[in-house]
């Protein structure tokens, strides 16, 4: 039986599931780094298993805002130097 709250099967691929793989991911970033990486492999992970394409543009809206953000803090540092 599917458990679609507590162990939904497009979050478990071989023996990991990616909740577990995501703690590991972000186990030292903070803020919206970790909510946009968080949030890159949930949606890779699940892709072929649930929304497909759509899927895949979540991922690349969170990897776009999570570029954009590192650019801008790039930038920031550079100036300040």
């Amino acid at each position: 039986m599917n458990d679609n709250v507590n162990k939904p099967k497009h979050y478990t691929q071989g023996k990991v599931e990616c909740i577990d793989a995501i703690e590991s991911a972000i186990t030292n970033l903070i803020g919206i780094v970790a909510v946009c990486v968080a949030n890159v492999i949930k949606y890779v992970w699940r892709f072929a298993m649930k929304n497909g394409i759509e899927d895949l543009d979540k991922a690349d809206y969170y990897l776009q805002k999570l570029r954009k953000h590192e650019r801008n803090k790039n930038a920031k540092k550079r100036r300040t130097n």
